[in-house]
């Protein structure tokens, strides 16, 4: 990993160095390419960061042999990349919504509503499929590569104000700091196109039948045309297009025929994911509340949140999403008791810990919020919001040292926002930045 000192001053030095002193062989073309990330700097960008974000779509589901199966499907697609040595990891996520994305070090994950729209195991095969490209041709650390040299100038400006206010060092960030959503921000439809035809011709060469791929486009390009909402995270990180529909089509007939007429293996994956299908319709309407809560409508959330519960009573995201709901609606006692039946539910999960601590400083109950954000903190080391909102509860019960600490790790992972705001007016108030 990347030191802040270390990184700074690759910063600077690349500022005065050529530009072909970061170039490296990129492992799919055999060509040189601009890369200013390590392939040991992904792997820390991701063990820190894809944490945060499984947690965001409320952790992998409770089903290990749901989780085992689509792990096995995975690493068999994975053995096929050009970078099989990655340590590659697979889960169902909790979220309702349609997706699947990838951090560049190999950690993937795959919602429960996209994978309860599939119909076959070669379609999962393509879905994972996709994601390994996206990681065996480094589209990430490419992007973030060019983003550095555009920033040197800035990374410079950032060194220096950190000399001249020794106070303020600590809020300089670092390479492996970047937070998920950086790392998940768009592609390219090239990458796009690419990372869809390494997948094929991975899924191919572990065994699959090309029209998985074919077939997997197909029900994204009929969700986009009939419910563009349910798909909206999901085409803001992946660019769906007519053209990715029709390059499947064109490589399964041309360059893969033969493997057409392979068994789709679709009883197995019935099997496996039968119990998971069933729960669409209620995925449907959590994710209508997702969409509702984001849009500040409350009462609404609220509601659909509970016709999921009476479908699924114990079900994680459900819970969390109905407690976020209720403080919405300024009923923190009731989002107190929601966020505690989402712990009971899965007590090895932080954002029922993380809703819990918010419910409690509504409450001005700051001593218990101190607890669940410690809780949270255990469960999912150095998310932020866990630390500025201990900071914050630390600071209403005047532990002023411990809340200066919080503040203080919190503005090393986010420099702007009106809680980076708070937190560094609280540090000058203090004197312990200038």
């Amino acid at each position: 990993m990347l030191s802040r000192r270390r990184f700074l001053a690759f910063l600077a030095a690349s500022a005065a160095a050529p530009v072909l002193s970061g170039c490296a062989v990129n492992p799919v073309t055999g060509r040189n390419q601009l890369m200013l990330v390590g392939e040991d700097d992904e792997i820390a960008m991701d063990r820190r960061q894809s944490p945060q974000q499984f947690s965001a779509d409320f952790g992998p589901m409770q089903d290990a042999a749901l989780n085992a199966y689509v792990t096995e499907v995975g690493l068999a697609v994975a053995r096929q990349s050009h970078r099989p040595q990655m340590p590659y990891s697979f889960r169902v996520v909790n979220a309702p919504y349609a997706n699947a994305y990838a951090f560049p070090g190999g950690s993937i994950a795959v919602t429960r509503g996209i994978l309860a729209r599939l119909e076959s195991e070669d379609e999962l095969a393509a879905l994972v499929g996709h994601e390994i490209g996206h990681v065996s041709a480094r589209h990430t650390a490419a992007r973030l590569s060019s983003g550095t040299v555009l920033s040197v100038v800035l990374g410079g400006a950032v060194a220096a104000l950190g000399a001249a206010k020794p106070g303020l060092q600590d809020v300089a960030g670092d390479v492996a700091s970047l937070g998920a959503g950086m790392l998940l921000a768009q592609y390219s439809r090239d990458d796009e196109r690419e990372a869809d035809s390494l997948g094929m011709a991975y899924m191919v060469a572990a065994g699959y039948s090309p029209q998985g791929m074919v077939d997997l486009m197909a029900m994204l390009r009929g969700l986009s045309t009939r419910e563009p909402g349910l798909v909206e995270v999901l085409f803001a990180t992946h660019p769906m297009s007519d053209e990715r529909f029709t390059q499947a089509q064109s490589l399964a007939r041309q360059r893969y025929a033969a493997a057409l007429s392979r068994p789709r293996r679709r009883e197995r994956f019935a099997a496996a994911t039968a119990r998971l299908r069933a729960q669409l319709p209620a995925l449907e309407r959590l994710e209508a509340a997702q969409r509702a809560l984001g849009n500040k409508q409350p009462a609404q959330a609220r509601a659909l949140c509970q016709q999921v519960l009476s479908f699924l009573p114990d079900d994680y995201a459900a819970l969390v999403l109905l407690a976020r709901a209720e403080l919405a609606a300024d009923m923190a006692q009731a989002a107190l008791q929601s966020a505690q039946r989402a712990r009971a539910v899965n007590p090895t999960e932080a954002q029922g810990a993380i809703v819990h601590g918010l419910a409690a400083v509504r409450l001005r109950r700051f001593a218990e919020a101190v607890q669940d954000f410690s809780e949270a903190l255990r469960l999912l080391p150095e998310n932020p919001t866990s630390i500025f909102w201990r900071g914050y509860a630390l600071d209403a019960m005047g532990d002023r040292q411990a809340a200066a600490e919080d503040y203080r790790r919190y503005l090393v992972q986010v420099r702007s926002g009106p809680q980076a705001q708070y937190a560094l007016r609280r540090l000058r108030e203090w004197k312990y930045v200038r």
